[in-house]
């Protein structure tokens, strides 16, 4: 009985070019067309797992965790300095959804910089930041700005502590004038104070007090004052 042969198929090169083409695992350095690259793990052609991504443009470097593609889990970001070249880092924190998220350092100056809490790339929580004026806020965040309970320190020592809204201080809240001996207590609103009361406070300590300290106000006969408004109460429940 004669013999049939069949001619072997043989796979199209490309198909095993698209295969070896598949990122999966670790990865040598792959570039972009603009000439960004990416040195790290990969999971179904998406950067997943450690990795560093260096953008040609900027100069800037990402190093850390990566999710689908985009930066999620712990990572630092640094760029060039104008001068000197050398790298300084920008945010060194927690990500999620290629934005930080979590709690993280960023450095807006040498001397400026927040610690604490965010969401969705913005301050969000509670967080510390030092401004470069020399000036402190410590407390809740909301969206970037002051918002909730918090506490701002002056360069002088002078403090607020109270509530704030919309990065103004904003509602219940004292206001101490350490420079000068006093404590404000009362109802801001859009950064004004609205209603309170003013008491001398730590003056004799204080290194440029008031000339005067603030006079007692009292009333003149108050055991008759407190007799009056107890009749007054039992004639109405009568």
């Amino acid at each position: 009985m004669p013999i049939v042969k069949y001619p072997r198929t043989v796979e199209p090169l490309w198909i095993e070019w698209d295969r070896k083409a598949q990122k999966c695992g670790l990865r040598h350095t792959i570039y972009a067309v603009n000439r960004d690259h990416y040195t790290g793990e990969w999971l179904d052609n998406l950067k997943h797992g450690k990795g560093t991504q260096t953008w040609k443009s900027t100069g800037a470097i990402y190093n850390g965790d990566w999710k689908f593609g985009k930066r999620d889990g712990y990572g630092t970001y640094s760029i060039p300095d104008p001068v000197t070249k050398e790298y300084k880092k920008v945010y060194s924190g927690w990500w999620k959804n290629d934005k930080k998220c979590g709690y993280g350092i960023k450095f807006y100056s040498d001397m400026e910089y927040y610690e604490g809490e965010w969401s969705g790339g913005k301050r969000s929580g509670w967080g510390r930041m030092y401004y470069k004026d020399g000036s402190i806020y410590e407390g809740q965040w909301l969206e970037d700005q002051h918002s909730g309970q918090g506490m701002l320190r002056l360069t002088n020592e002078n403090r607020y502590e109270g509530t704030w809204k919309d990065g103004k201080k904003h509602g219940l809240g004292k206001f101490f004038y350490l420079n000068k001996g006093q404590l404000f207590e009362g109802f801001w609103v859009a950064d004004f104070p609205k209603c309170g009361t003013m008491i001398d406070f730590g003056r004799e300590e204080a290194p440029t007090p008031t000339q005067y300290p603030i006079p007692k106000i009292e009333l003149a006969n108050p055991d008759d004052v407190l007799e009056e408004a107890q009749a007054m109460l039992d004639d109405s429940q009568e």
